[in-house]
């Protein structure tokens, strides 16, 4: 799904053009052949529209893809799957679970070091169009975001990974 920085970069920007009217992008993680995203629909979304535009998304998307790499068929194996996330603390394990996802895959050992994901986004003073307050006011501000995701790496790493104590 994604064989070049060229590739992520340009998931990100179509996401932006189809999505961003729809959604508030609270966390995502693009990783080599799935991603993540944990979004809030904006106020007055109908379900139609929200579907339609992922849909335009996606489909953008895969057709460029297909088209650089001269290739035909489907890009994406599955429909997307959506939750709904009706608690605090579940919301709070989603947003670990979709930042230390390179972890869990054996992409990296450090969350800041995956650089097609949100988390960077959080503790940099530049622009982003993620939702930090929303983000972070679930982990009561950037000490404890980032605390809570170094001291929940260990869980993540996969056995062959995992550091000496």
């Amino acid at each position: 799904m994604f064989l070049s920085d060229e590739n992520y970069i340009y998931f990100l920007e179509k996401f932006g053009l189809y999505c961003s009217d729809c959604f508030e992008t609270i966390a995502y993680c693009l990783l080599p052949n799935h991603f993540h995203f944990l979004v809030r629909v904006k106020p007055n979304q109908e379900d139609k529209e929200i579907v339609q535009s992922f849909s335009n998304f996606l489909n953008s998307y895969a057709k460029a893809f297909n088209k650089a790499m001269d290739r035909n068929g489907s890009l994406f194996q599955r429909k997307f799957k959506r939750k709904l996330i009706e608690n605090d603390s579940y919301l709070s394990r989603i947003i670990l679970y979709i930042h230390l996802n390179p972890i869990k895959h054996g992409l990296v050992k450090k969350t800041n070091d995956w650089k097609y994901s949100s988390f960077g986004a959080y503790y940099s003073d530049n622009h982003s169009k993620i939702s930090k307050e929303l983000g972070l006011g679930w982990f009561e501000g950037l000490s404890e975001f980032l605390k809570i995701h170094e001291n929940s790496v260990e869980e993540y790493l996969p056995v062959e990974y995992q550091l000496d104590s």
